[in-house]
């Protein structure tokens, strides 16, 4: 018989550095959806995971263009849950330029299609 996966948020706001593949997560500084961003501001959620087996998630931004001008889209991916026991983080860092990171930032983690966690941030100037 397959066990349901429990998925519950853990903590979210705004975070210190997180090295991207480390498997350290970064560590909470404020439990906020109000975020004062500057260059170099990690912001998200993490998640605790049991019993599942792949999340996929979205990351919905405010307009901004890639090097080219093109509008970039949400950012999309998907996490395979390791363990029976797993943390997933879900965030983003600010980078230059800072005013078109400004604004609304839309998190929503799905299992099977379904969502299991959203959080939507608002981020304004330091």
């Amino acid at each position: 018989m397959k066990r349901k996966p429990i998925i519950k948020m853990y903590s979210f706001g705004e975070y210190s550095q997180w090295e991207r593949g480390s498997k350290e997560l970064p560590k909470i500084l404020d439990f906020s959806t109000n975020i004062k961003a500057e260059i170099g501001t990690e912001f998200g959620y993490v998640l605790h995971i049991k019993n599942g087996k792949i999340v996929t998630f979205e990351i919905k931004h405010p307009p901004f263009t890639d090097d080219e001008g093109n509008l970039r889209p949400p950012f999309t991916g998907e996490q395979f849950i390791r363990t029976n026991d797993f943390k997933f983080y879900l965030g983003d860092c600010i980078w230059e330029p800072l005013k078109d990171k400004l604004g609304e930032w839309e998190l929503t983690t799905f299992y099977k299609g379904e969502v299991v966690a959203h959080k939507i941030f608002y981020l304004s100037e330091k």
